[in-house]
């Protein structure tokens, strides 16, 4: 288990890899999907080809990694609560979701598949409630040995986690930090943004998990404001460690364009990756027929790892993935040297 650095509200905990058994079933399982296709007839011969029944994944083929490349996507997994009520309102319309035992399991399994499929080697989370759930995907996960939870410590709140194919050396979080909307009000983090550091074979990586703040009862100044010291935090970072890979990604609920994109991109110092991909390839939640792009990779510019080009993917099947209601994303990066 590797030692930890934490700052901010609370420790966080960290799961260690279970059986080869589970490795050696997920890895026959994968072979058997990759030979017949998305939908359990052969692949098309060409890439970038559309299954019959409709695209694989993001329908646009996949980009071929380069030697030496680390693979990070994004995946807001859709209200994966646990079975145990900490609220005390649960089911129906009560926002905390109850599921039994089977339906909890079913939730897992469809998640880790579809995570498993990625192909990614650092896999930053949204959406999950409890470190039982963190703790159920990578019981089903053995690829990814280490994995880390931005608990918040909230009755019922769905957090943000990372999993992890690498040593985790260190974790800050960033909750605790006063932001300042637009209009001089005082806010916080929606939920934890969480800063993980990684041993990569000897080369330093730095991701943040994101998830800004939802559009049901909006607050757009909020989500401004968590854009804005998320560029900070981020940039601080890179320059502390100018040799490092330093991405952040998630659920920022905002589309290119908006003030809370345009605050990340402000400069150019932080990337957002997409941005070399067709926009009608790069959204990932369907909100009443309208395909947003609100789940995003960014780098960072003033450290020394880089994006590679054109790796970018939005990883669908239908309008979300796994299923959850938004798209996987992914891309490759290089780290510095």
């Amino acid at each position: 288990m590797p030692d930890l650095s934490t700052r901010g509200a609370r420790p966080l905990a960290f799961v260690g890899a279970l059986g080869r058994s589970f490795l050696r079933a997920r890895l026959v399982g994968g072979l058997f999907l990759g030979l017949l296709g998305c939908d359990g007839r052969p692949p098309p011969d060409l890439p970038g080809a559309e299954c019959p029944s409709g695209p694989c994944g993001n329908g646009d083929g996949e980009a071929i990694r380069p030697e030496g490349s680390v693979r990070i996507a994004a995946y807001n997994v859709h209200r994966l609560f646990d079975t145990v009520c900490d609220s005390g309102r649960c089911g129906g319309s009560e926002y905390e979701e109850l599921p039994t035992r089977d339906e909890f399991d079913a939730q897992v399994a469809r998640l880790s598949g579809a995570i498993g499929l990625l192909d990614a080697d650092v896999v930053l989370l949204a959406e999950v409630e409890t470190q039982a759930g963190l703790d159920a995907l990578q019981a089903r996960l053995p690829e990814f040995p280490h994995a880390v939870l931005g608990e918040i410590h909230e009755d019922a709140s769905v957090d943000v986690g990372v999993l992890s194919a690498f040593p985790i050396t260190s974790v800050v979080t960033h909750r605790h930090r006063a932001l300042t909307r637009p209009d001089g009000s005082s806010t916080r983090f929606a939920r934890e943004f969480l800063e993980v550091h990684l041993d990569v074979n000897g080369k330093e990586v730095i991701v943040f998990a994101a998830h800004f703040k939802a559009k049901s009862n909006d607050d757009p100044g909020r989500r401004y404001a968590e854009a804005s010291a998320a560029r900070d935090i981020v940039m601080q970072a890179a320059a502390r460690a100018p040799r490092a890979l330093v991405v952040m990604g998630g659920d920022l609920n905002d589309t290119p364009g908006s003030a809370p994109i345009d605050a990340l991109e402000k400069d150019g110092m932080l990337k957002r990756v997409a941005k070399d991909r067709p926009d009608d390839q790069t959204w990932t939640y369907n909100y009443s027929g309208r395909k947003q792009a609100i789940d995003h990779l960014f780098v960072a510019n003033n450290a020394a790892g880089t994006y590679v080009p054109g790796s970018f993917r939005a990883v669908r099947e239908g309008s979300g993935y796994g299923g959850s209601d938004h798209a996987a994303v992914k891309a490759d990066f290089m780290p510095g040297p």
